[in-house]
Parts: C-alpha cells; sequence; structure tokens
C-alpha cells in the first residue's frame, strides 16, 4: 500500500455510526458492532489525495471500507492505459471480490481522490471461525455474499458499455442510466468528466466533442459535470 497515517485502534469505536450505514453491517445492531470492532482486527488509515490505498498484485490480507473521502479502483493495462472500474464512496468496500478465492493479491488498484479514511477488516478474522463464537458471523458473511452479488452485476454493466461500438451510443446509455438513477433529467455526474472517459474506455477529448454535438442537436445541455437531458426519446433510440 502506499502512504498512510494510522488512525489507532482506540478511536474505532467512534466509527460506528458510519459503519452502520455499510452494507457489510446491515441488519447488525449499533451496539453488536462495538463489540464487533474488538474482534475483526480492525485498523484504520488516512491518505491524501493521489495516495495509493491499494496496489494490484500486491498482498491481500484485508478487505477495505472506506469511511471518508472518495477513491477510484482502477485497472492498468501493459501499455500504461487505465480504466475504471469504479467509484468508491463513504460506505463502499473494495478488495472483497476475491476474498473468498485463492487469490491473495490485490486485484486492482485503489487511489485516494481526496483526504480519506479507510478502514481495513482482517481477512482471516473475516473468514475464519470467531473465536468468540460471536452470533454476529453468520450475518456478516451474508451481507458480504450479497455484496459480491451486487458488485458482479455492476461490472456485467461495465462490460455492456465495453461492447457498445459509437461514442453517442455509450454516452446515451449512461445519460440514461443516470436519468433512471435520478427520476430527474438534470443530474450531476457521480464522476469527473476524465474519470467517466475512462469508465467508458474512450478519449476525454473525443468525448468532450460528442458531448458538444448533442448539444448542438438539442439532445442535452451540460455545465462542467451537471447534464440535463433535453430529448429522452431520442437518447433512448440512440442507446437502443
Amino acid at each position: 500500500m502506499g502512504q498512510k497515517k494510522k488512525d489507532g485502534c482506540k478511536n474505532l469505536a467512534e466509527k460506528t455510526h458510519l459503519l452502520a450505514e455499510c452494507a457489510l453491517f446491515q441488519g447488525i445492531e449499533p451496539l453488536v458492532i462495538d463489540e464487533m470492532l474488538f474482534c475483526l482486527d480492525l485498523k484504520s488509515f488516512r491518505y491524501k489525495k493521489n495516495d495509493t490505498i491499494a496496489l494490484a498484485g500486491e498482498p491481500l490480507e484485508s478487505i477495505g471500507i472506506l469511511l471518508k473521502g472518495e477513491a477510484l479502483v482502477l485497472k492498468e493495462t501493459a501499455a500504461g492505459h487505465r480504466a475504471i472500474m469504479i467509484l468508491l464512496n463513504p460506505g463502499d468496500l473494495f478488495g472483497e471480490m476475491v476474498v473468498f478465492s485463492k487469490n491473495s493479491s490485490w486485484p486492482a488498484t485503489v487511489i485516494a481522490q481526496e483526504e480519506s479514511e479507510v478502514l481495513f477488516i482482517s481477512r482471516r478474522k473475516l473468514l475464519g471461525q470467531c473465536d468468540n463464537s460471536c452470533t454476529w458471523h453468520q450475518k456478516l458473511i451474508e451481507n458480504m455474499l450479497r455484496i459480491i452479488s451486487e458488485k458482479a452485476m455492476m461490472l456485467n454493466k461495465k462490460v455492456e458499455y465495453l461492447t457498445i461500438k459509437s461514442m453517442r451510443g455509450k454516452l446515451s446509455t449512461y445519460f440514461l442510466e443516470q436519468y433512471r438513477k435520478t427520476g430527474a433529467t438534470t443530474f450531476r455526474l457521480p464522476m469527473k468528466r476524465n474519470e467517466l472517459a475512462d469508465f467508458l474506455n474512450v478519449s476525454r477529448p473525443s468525448m468532450s466533442r460528442e458531448m458538444a454535438r448533442m448539444r448542438e442537436e438539442g439532445l442535452i445541455d451540460f455545465h462542467l459535470e451537471t447534464i440535463r437531458i433535453i430529448n429522452v426519446e431520442a437518447l433512448r433510440e440512440i442507446g437502443e
């Protein structure tokens, strides 16, 4: 892992309210989470913007939970081209996709996008038999399996974007997905323009030119990361 500042286990109990919002601890009472903090071999670290939180290929001994800040999960090709897999927000996990596999290395690189705080849970503690026979251990495993399943579906969506050949088709499909998620024709992109280009596996200049053409044709309007869909039906026809 990259540069980091250890937060110390003595402060972990203060993070209970943050963990209670995390999908991994769904259905577990806050008081029980307090007990878990002392049983799971948790370690908390703080990172500065652009710090490497995890590096692909390095040994994976713990999975991470982003408590504060924002981070990117990305893969790099041998040629140095990077592809963004997902943008992490507080409460999101990373490293969980290989926690049940024989693979013992980080599958992707995680970079802090701003000052961030991460809680690491020992892989051994998560999967092994709890020494104290804690009743919450089964619930934790159930939550983990659900998270992995949902993550697999998200990655499948990423593959769908990669199969769309045209730039306009990729953008139309992505904008319509954000429209369905927010329920509004005006929304803020969950990532920056260069990050969106990496996510869609296109070049930033080409994407910007295509968005400008779509605005000229009255399909969308935009300012910075805010997008307004003007013609929903036209985008649907393009995305089909």
